[in-house]
């Protein structure tokens, strides 16, 4: 990189974290909530940013699948920290539907709920048939679907006069990001001057390029006055660089299992990933996990710098998929601890 981009240190910009909220082998979708909300009360004290959930179907490891209820509970059971959505799957709702729950999050929160946006289904094909049932969306229409939202929380952004209003919701100010994987989304969200958060902790190949496309195609707005890049990415930190390897085989596992179809509780360590997967299998991980910062305090800190001088993110967004709750929480007390 050339040194007049590498102007922005790790303690310059803010971190957030990204839960699914994991179930783990033997545990139950209600630990999996006290965890989450332990985590979130945790890393309001840290320091971090924002709290996000993510909205996945049908995954025996992921139990945020009703997102807006569990970030209502994280919500009450923090003070300050902002909570939100990582995303929202838009095309398997009616945005009247996401208007009202928003609004209502943030009548009971004012001023700490964001609604980040996504357009994949977060799910198989058959779990977004059962979603959608007569919806009818498949993505495609994803901007039609998030003008009419904005306008429900806006009603002068409406071609005509509003019919139907998002009560609660209309005329309250809730942050609305764009997330993506792609393309697409950067583009959109640059044109429509709205903050984006790009998926990097499984589609590391498209972020520079995605990047570059929300910056390049943006347009101030009555929201930003410029972009504003949000990147998730995988950490998995641990007071030893071979402790850390060790816990990022449970992540390897999760996503070793999807791609063989094969959907189970989130695994716990392994020694030896070539004990149980061939080369060809695991080399491959590298395509969705290959910007994943894994090791000792020391190890982390390089790693996510060199992170942050290729991508010149505004906010990180911080993903521990980790089997023990209280290694989790270890990695994230290093992060913050490294980041200031």
């Amino acid at each position: 990189m050339s040194g007049s981009k590498n102007t922005k240190q790790l303690r310059d910009i803010k971190y957030s974290v990204l839960d699914l909220s994991p179930i783990v082998v033997g545990g139950t979708p209600a630990i999996s909530f006290q965890n989450t909300l332990d985590l979130a009360q945790h890393a309001e004290k840290w320091g971090f940013n924002r709290y996000w959930l993510a909205e996945h179907h049908n995954m025996p490891f992921i139990a945020s699948s009703a997102t807006s209820v569990v970030i209502g509970h994280v919500a009450a059971g923090t003070s300050k920290i902002r909570v939100g959505s990582g995303g929202i799957m838009l095309p398997n709702h009616a945005p009247l539907v996401i208007a009202e729950q928003f609004g209502t999050l943030e009548s009971l929160f004012p001023g700490r709920i964001d609604l980040g946006l996504g357009r994949a289904p977060g799910t198989d094909q058959r779990t977004a048939q059962a979603l959608r049932r007569n919806l009818g969306s498949n993505g495609e229409d994803f901007p039609e679907q998030l003008m009419e939202l904005l306008a429900y929380f806006d009603p002068s952004l409406a071609a005509g006069k509003m019919h139907v209003r998002a009560i609660p919701g209309e005329g309250l100010n809730i942050p609305v990001w764009l997330l993506g994987s792609s393309g697409f989304s950067a583009q959109l969200a640059g044109q429509l001057g709205l903050p984006f958060a790009f998926a990097s902790h499984f589609s590391p190949n498209n972020t520079l390029g995605a990047l570059d496309l929300y910056r390049r195609s943006f347009q101030p707005s009555n929201i930003l006055d410029k972009p504003y890049a949000m990147v998730g990415v995988n950490v998995i930190a641990a007071d030893t660089d071979a402790e850390a390897k060790l816990l990022a085989t449970t992540l390897q596992q999760q996503f070793l299992n999807l791609s063989q179809g094969n959907e189970v509780p989130l695994q716990p360590p392994v020694e030896n990933l070539e004990d149980h997967w061939s080369k060809y299998q695991i080399d491959a991980l590298q395509h969705q996990l290959g910007s994943s910062i894994v090791g000792s305090p020391e190890t982390v800190k390089e790693k996510m710098q060199a992170f942050l001088d290729d991508t010149q993110a505004d906010e990180m967004m911080v993903i521990g998929q980790i089997f023990d709750h209280q290694a989790r929480l270890r990695s994230y007390e290093i992060v913050a601890d490294i980041t200031k």
